[in-house]
């Protein structure tokens, strides 16, 4: 059994504005709004993702309060999260993690939003982190790594699977 740590709740979006660790990153895919946000909701979410690998742990339908549970870097980092926002007429979802096998932050969260285009959909995937006390210089300094090596490979995972539009 893992040893789990609770982070703190994260209430509305302006989070995603202000945490201090912050990366948001937008894709123009080759694929319909409807196509992306399916596979944000699925019962195995961000499948093509080769880093992730969860499950929602509540019964459909979806909504606020929405809980799931994810594990990244071939489950090195695990993570129950819980969504603060739920609009499928909208394709936006944003949730907080709630509890993780690292000590490493006091709040993480997560924002998704789908939106149809002319060609395809534009998908914008925002992340957002404050360390805990004490690690907030070395999460700072290993952030630019983290992104590349994580985050960035969710995105290319991403546009892999879906393809972008030239």
């Amino acid at each position: 059994m893992p040893i789990w740590f609770d982070l703190d709740k994260v209430n509305d979006e302006s989070y995603f504005n202000t945490a201090p660790i912050r990366f948001e990153y937008t894709m123009h895919l080759d694929a319909s709004a409807d196509e992306v946000w399916e596979g944000l909701t699925a019962n195995k979410p961000l499948l093509w993702c080769t880093a992730l690998n969860g499950r929602y742990t509540s019964k459909r339908p979806f909504g606020v309060g929405t809980t799931r549970d994810m594990n990244a870097s071939l489950g090195l980092i695990r993570l129950k999260e819980r969504f603060f926002e739920w609009d499928e007429e909208q394709r936006r979802h944003a949730f907080y993690v709630e509890k993780a096998n690292s000590p490493a932050f006091k709040q993480f969260a997560e924002l998704y939003e789908v939106t149809p285009h002319e060609q395809g959909c534009i998908f914008v995937w925002k992340f957002a982190m404050t360390p805990r006390k004490g690690l907030g210089l070395p999460l700072k300094l290993a952030s630019p790594a983290a992104k590349k090596v994580l985050f960035d490979g969710f995105i290319r995972d991403t546009v892999r699977h879906f393809g972008t539009v030239k």
